[in-house]
């Protein structure tokens, strides 16, 4: 009688002290550790998700962008006083600028030419020398490569996502600093030579990379000197005459060129070895591969 009740008092400890083991090795950690809870609150607003494609490859990494509003512009009023409020729907965005290697597919899928890419090497570059007609050639075969509705941000889109909720020149500050992105005097390996690979810098509060410098990236918004409505809408890509804004600067720019509410514009043919471009989705309710 007694050894059953022994047995029975025993096991009952050893399995107490593994329950016991189990809480602290697992359970408490998340709750006490501030990395853990960071990188949970991040996957909130900022999940990610890629596309399949019909051959069963990938899409771009996009990043949901929660709603919101900033003002558009130079806030801080350094000599452009063009400012405007704007309210924000969710949208997602790529995490990176698109690729070499993510356009090459494209271009050998549609049989057009491949852009130069002057060479520095292709793969995990920010593809260069494409146009808007290019970039826009590029969303609508993704479009139907993974039957979600793909296209250039808007201008308010593109700034909405750079600034990440901050108000300072860069997103990272009111001063370039050092190794922040990749443009002329920025400190990088890569300044005022060439592009650098794509997430060679940190990303920005968004989880956003190099939405400062490295390339110019193609807007879908017609450019207005004034902030009037034209930077919350895409412009027809049959309208052939009018100027598109280019944002976020380049390898080759200076440091003022590469603040976040910096302004470019040019024809939707033009191309350059410092002009590149990423995509937005509005219809990533869709998701067909999270990434978290």
């Amino acid at each position: 009688m007694i050894k059953p009740i022994i047995a029975t008092f025993i096991a009952g400890m050893l399995v107490g002290v593994l329950l016991l083991w189990l809480e602290y090795r697992y359970f408490i950690p998340a709750f006490d550790n501030p990395s853990s809870v960071s990188a949970s609150s991040s996957c909130t607003f900022n999940k990610a998700f890629r596309d399949y494609l019909q051959d069963g490859g990938l899409g771009p990494e996009m990043v949901i962008i929660p709603v919101g509003q900033f003002k558009i512009g130079d806030v801080q009023k350094q000599g452009n006083f063009n400012q405007q409020l704007i309210y924000m729907d969710s949208f997602a965005i790529g995490r990176y600028e698109i690729t070499f290697a993510e356009y090459d597919r494209f271009a050998i899928s549609t049989d057009v030419k491949k852009p130069d890419d002057q060479g520095w090497g292709r793969g995990n570059r920010p593809v260069i020398n494409v146009s808007l007609e290019d970039a826009t050639a590029y969303a609508e075969w993704l479009s139907v490569q993974t039957n979600r509705q793909y296209r250039l941000p808007t201008e308010a889109e593109w700034e909405y996502a750079a600034r990440a909720k901050t108000n300072s020149q860069y997103w990272w500050g009111d001063e370039i600093g050092f190794n922040h992105a990749n443009c002329d005097s920025c400190g990088s390996y890569w300044d005022n030579k060439r592009t650098a690979p794509v997430g060679s810098f940190a990303a920005n509060p968004f989880s956003l990379h190099d939405m400062l410098g490295n390339v110019y990236e193609w807007t879908c918004s017609e450019y207005g000197e004034k902030y009037l409505g034209k930077e919350q809408h895409c412009l027809s890509k049959y309208n052939i005459d009018s100027l598109r804004v280019l944002r976020g600067g380049s390898w080759y720019s200076l440091p003022r060129y590469v603040r976040v509410y910096a302004r470019f514009k040019n024809k939707r043919n033009y191309r350059d070895d410092t002009v590149g471009f990423r995509l937005v989705s509005t219809s990533f309710r869709r998701i067909k591969k999270e990434i978290f």
